[in-house]
């Protein structure tokens, strides 16, 4: 038999049984639809965690005590800024090292209040960090020297405080200490999972006096390019050793970051997908079942065939073309279903989704793989009928 032949012979089979094979289609529709839609969420929440990661500067390198790894606890902080100083002359450009020392705080504007995390930073974080004023200016060199009072408020720590109010100049309350606000940064939301519009900036001299500590709690060093970020972290961790050699420290570059959550969202993506594939199977088991009753319900039709000269290959690929063609029109039906619900989840969620060729081509290939897989059975009994026997069934 010709495969053209073959090909319309299938489809007019599926076609005779319309609602059969719509029922037979729906577990592979589902499947694909929920791998695809799976898949696209994973690799969305991957892409976004990565631009997070990259958005927060170039070329970065993070210096904390102890070893991050993990399910690791945090180690307490021994460094001070006499330390900062020492790492300051490794790189040998203090304006390419940035400090924090963070807690979380009350802040306080008349009778209006929002609980956020004020850190105490170095007047360098804007260059290190990639992070933009809305309006007013960054705290300066002078204020960190002199320890003055004054703070940078987070988008949404400013409107909670203040409202539509103009807070440059304005007073507020930190910890029961009062502060005049010079600048409010612009509007940035959710990075890694922090609210960054929660966030007050002082100085990490003032700070060191309204926290009652003297720690710093990492250091973040801006590297002059990508070729020598490691060596400088060698570098400043060697540095940190020799005056703590009783604390153990870790130099963290953006590319090692990224790897970790790389491989973390990429098994979670993986698991998501393998969830999802267990209703393809669902949905291959059903085909199976329907291409067995097909073999038994066109006993005689197959006894026929083979009576004229059919071969029994002939008569198996015939039914393997007929579960292909199932799973086949079902995949391509579920991609569509599957993009469509993606779309509409990114749309109308904060879920982020992204489609890739990939998972479409993995998609529609499984369930072919599917029609092959679970029509073998069905083919190989249909070549195997006796044509005597068949042509003698009712």
């Amino acid at each position: 038999m010709r495969l053209a032949e073959a090909w319309r012979v299938a489809l007019d089979a599926l076609r005779a049984n319309r609602l059969r094979s719509l029922l037979t289609m729906l577990g592979v529709v589902i499947g694909v639809a929920a791998v695809v839609v799976l898949v696209a969420i994973g690799t969305g929440t991957k892409r976004k965690v990565e631009s997070q990661v990259e958005g927060l500067g170039s070329n970065l390198l993070i210096v904390v005590p102890g070893q991050v790894t993990l399910g690791s606890a945090p180690s307490v902080s021994r460094l001070s800024l006499a330390d900062v100083d020492a790492v300051s002359r490794v790189v040998g450009d203090r304006s390419r090292v940035a400090v924090t020392v963070a807690s979380g705080e009350l802040v306080r504007a008349g009778n209006r209040e929002r609980f956020a995390t004020v850190q105490g930073v170095l007047e360098t974080t804007p260059a290190v960090f990639v992070r933009s004023l809305g309006r007013g200016s960054y705290l300066t060199r002078s204020d960190v020297d002199t320890g003055r009072r004054v703070a940078v408020l987070g988008a949404g720590v400013a409107r909670a405080v203040f409202g539509d109010r103009d807070p440059i100049g304005q007073q507020v309350t930190i910890a029961g200490v009062r502060f005049r606000v010079i600048g409010v940064f612009a509007p940035l939301g959710q990075s890694l999972g922090v609210d960054r519009d929660g966030e007050v900036h002082i100085p990490v001299t003032t700070a060191h006096r309204l926290f009652g500590t003297t720690r710093i709690d990492g250091i973040a060093i801006k590297a002059p390019d990508r070729e020598r970020i490691n060596q400088l972290g060698d570098q400043v961790v060697a540095t940190l050793r020799d005056r703590h050699p009783e604390t153990e420290f870790s130099a963290v570059t953006q590319e090692q970051i990224l790897g970790v959550l790389g491989d973390i969202l990429g098994v979670l993506t993986g698991v998501l997908a393998a969830i999802a594939g267990i209703s393809l199977l669902v949905g291959g088991v059903g085909v199976s079942n329907i291409m067995l009753v097909s073999v038994r319900e066109r006993t005689r039709e197959i006894g026929l065939r083979k009576a004229v000269g059919a071969r029994p290959r002939d008569i198996g690929v015939q039914f393997l073309l007929e579960a292909v063609l199932l799973t086949s029109i079902g995949g391509a039906a579920g991609m569509a279903l599957g993009v469509g619900t993606a779309l509409v989840v990114q749309a109308l969620s904060p879920i982020p989704a992204a489609i890739t060729w990939w998972s479409l081509a993995l998609a529609f290939g499984v369930s072919a793989a599917v029609g092959i897989v679970f029509g073998v059975v069905p083919a190989q009994r249909a070549g195997r009928l006796d044509p005597v026997v068949a042509l003698r069934s009712e």
